[in-house]
């Protein structure tokens, strides 16, 4: 992109903290690639710890990656973004660390920006006791240094923000939208990667896509798929994605004794493709806000199960359901159909990027207006 059209672009400030390949980053990159980049242009703020950051891809958009010291240091951590954001004059500040976000915006608030969005992602689950309690210790602060509360969900913005907040309409949802059109379903990737897989014609394939950490509850679905097979024994499950538990729950998969029935599979490029070799998406999380990979299965047309700790707004197809974390979790017999005409149920729903990102646009330039 010229100088002369990013000196014509509102500049906006994006705090992603640690870019480790989540749903959160995949909905951020969903927006800019989408948004009239002529008159928004977007800053990644990063931690120093990121992983998966691409580069190549938000430079070529016209964007900036600036790394800054983990949140940990946060002292550091501080003093690096009162310091960015003077210099780099920013009008907007955009969070999207969840209950983190009272730290960079409270250096947004020293370093004069007039508008401070902190955006709520997710929730949280009495299990992951550590992560929990820094949450509810944050929770209170999540608004108090920002002019605006943004939610990907009623769950998460109530969780957020609270709900005398929600109620009286202080929260905007942001969907998490995605290109419908990438993610419908590819009868040639279909026979190619089940081919890849090692996985035969007639099996039947149950999908997961997440990063390999406890909120996404690998090892109940694992446990439950030992019980699937038991009665259905040419059944696959693939799981797709990194992260710092991968390794155990591959060798937890060699002590039930399952491993020529389980495919682990690393994050890649274009894993939208793999939705089209799978027949049911399951996802047990503990907590979730609006799970972006929920969203995808559905435009591919797959049946989905869910935990009931996911919010209902995930459900667009009459073949996604939601079910408690039980003895029925993974029971779904028989298995419903692939929808061929997903992109259907997803009108109305404000799930199509190219929708909503221009509504991203509106909602930033009304806020900027108010300023």
């Amino acid at each position: 992109m010229g100088n002369t059209v990013k000196e014509q672009s509102v500049i906006v400030a994006q705090i992603v903290g640690k870019w480790v390949g989540g749903g959160v980053e995949s909905v951020i990159m969903n927006y800019y690639r989408h948004i009239d980049r002529t008159k928004i242009q977007f800053d990644f703020i990063c931690d120093v710890d990121s992983t998966c950051i691409p580069y190549d891809e938000i430079e070529a958009l016209g964007g900036r990656v600036i790394i800054c010291p983990p949140y940990q240091e946060l002292y550091d951590y501080l003093k690096f973004l009162v310091q960015l954001f003077k210099k780099e004059k920013y009008k907007i500040v955009h969070s999207h660390i969840n209950t983190l976000s009272v730290f960079p915006l409270f250096a947004a608030k020293l370093a004069g920006v007039k508008v401070r969005i902190s955006h709520s992602h997710n929730t949280s689950c009495r299990k992951d006791l550590k992560r929990n309690i820094i949450k509810k210790l944050l929770r209170p602060f999540s608004k108090i240094w920002a002019t605006d509360l943004f939610a990907c969900s009623e769950k998460a913005g109530r969780f957020q923000f609270g709900n005398r907040a929600y109620d009286q309409g202080r929260v905007k949802i942001i969907h998490n939208a995605i290109d419908l059109n990438k993610y419908q379903y590819d009868a040639v990737a279909r026979r190619g990667l089940r081919e890849l897989l090692g996985v035969p014609r007639e099996a039947l394939v149950y999908g997961h896509i997440g990063r390999f950490v406890g909120q996404k509850n690998h090892q109940f679905l694992i446990n439950r798929f030992s019980k699937i097979i038991a009665e259905n024994p040419s059944a696959i499950l693939v799981l797709i994605g990194d992260g710092p538990l991968k390794d155990d729950l591959k060798s937890y998969v060699r002590e039930l004794g399952i491993s020529r029935s389980v495919r682990f599979v690393d994050w890649c490029e274009h894993i939208e493709k793999y939705y089209s070799a799978f027949d049911i998406f399951v996802l047990p999380s503990l907590y979730e806000g609006l799970p972006l990979v929920g969203i995808e299965a559905q435009a591919n047309g797959l049946p989905c199960l869910f935990s009931k700790a996911i919010s209902p707004e995930v459900l667009v197809l009459p073949t996604a359901k939601l079910s408690e974390l039980g003895s029925g979790f993974g029971e779904v017999q028989p298995i419903p159909s692939r929808i061929a005409d997903a992109r259907y149920y997803f009108e109305n729903r404000r799930l199509d990027i190219v929708k909503e990102a221009r509504s991203l646009e509106l909602v930033y330039n009304e806020r900027l207006a108010r300023t």
